[in-house]
């Protein structure tokens, strides 16, 4: 198991827990009392260590290397019935950018979203969730087919940003993105997108235009990353948890921002810590949600749509 430098008095009083229940085992010395007041104080740990937790703290939780991505909730929620659609019918498949048909219960639903991978070799395969203009061409064309067949969409943001090489400009990476902006606030299905891990940037908005917006409690959502405010405003990552702070970027801020519409709850320490339960929260999100968005005529929920993005932020005449 790993931990985050936070979890570290979390790790300590689980070595101890671990030794004195293997004391037990091989002596016959009765350790029992020993080992309640040990899991009591770690109970305790555990709740103080993440009722208090900074943004910067909840940035790097949302970035745990056993996080669950995209796949693991499509898979956990859809079953066999998943059917992974491929390409944008233009360039290529982009890897990063993932989507296709699948089902919960008896409804259909046109998943999307961004893949980042477990090693290695499969982060690279994946571009490290960073998404080519294919990438959000291909999440297009898939919300496109939804629309025809009159699917909803549900999108999975996890990303921290577009890929911004230089081949990905040459294709109309800005272009790809405003396009999907565009098109998703006019699309006559309803649209769930949530936030599972990271939501910067228009890597994030590319597939974040939605009726319902969403972010797990331990994930972030903001114009730019901690690290890269940093090195602009200080010219050094060192100040990456002031700008955290300053960015407003967790789901709590975002709710109050009214940028999102809604959090959903994630176990005691982060999704990794119940992956099953978390799957189920987010199933459970997903079909209330879209009970609330049947409701609405293709025509009105486009009007509640504009309205919704029309209303956010400050204007001065």
């Amino acid at each position: 198991m790993e931990y985050l430098e936070f979890e570290l008095p979390i790790k300590e009083l689980e070595e101890q827990l671990q030794k004195c229940r293997v004391i037990g085992q091989e002596s016959d010395v009765d350790v029992t009392e020993t080992c309640s007041q040990i899991e009591k104080k770690l109970v305790e740990t555990k709740k103080k260590i993440y009722k208090d937790l900074t943004p910067w703290q909840r940035v790097q939780l949302s970035r745990h290397p056993n996080r669950p991505y995209t796949l693991d909730y499509i898979r956990a929620i859809c079953g066999d019935t998943f059917l992974e659609l491929h390409g944008d019918r233009n360039f290529k498949d982009d890897k990063a950018m993932i989507g296709g048909l699948g089902k919960i219960g008896d409804q259909s639903f046109m998943f999307i979203g961004q893949q980042k991978g477990y090693n290695t070799k499969t982060r690279q395969y994946r571009n490290f969730g960073m998404a080519n203009p294919e990438g959000y061409r291909k999440a297009l064309r898939l919300m496109k087919s939804a629309e025809k067949f009159g699917i909803p969409v549900v999108t999975l943001i996890d990303t921290p940003g577009a890929y911004p090489g230089l081949e990905a400009e040459e294709r109309g990476q800005g272009e790809a993105i405003a396009r999907n902006i565009l098109e998703m606030t006019r699309l006559e299905v309803p649209i769930i997108a949530i936030v599972i891990g990271e939501g910067a940037s228009g890597g994030a908005l590319g597939i974040g235009v939605g009726d319902r917006v969403l972010m797990l409690e331990n994930s972030w959502y903001s114009v730019i990353s901690p690290e890269n405010c940093s090195s602009i405003l200080w010219r050094s990552w060192d100040q990456k948890e002031r700008a955290a702070e300053a960015l407003k970027l967790t789901a709590v801020d975002a709710k109050k921002l009214k940028v999102i519409d809604g959090i959903i709850k994630e176990p005691l320490g982060g999704a990794h810590k119940d992956r099953d339960k978390t799957f189920r929260e987010v199933e459970k999100t997903i079909l209330k949600t879209l009970e609330e968005l049947k409701k609405l005529t293709p025509k009105d929920l486009i009007n509640e749509r504009m309205e919704k993005y029309s209303n956010m932020g400050v204007f001065k005449g």
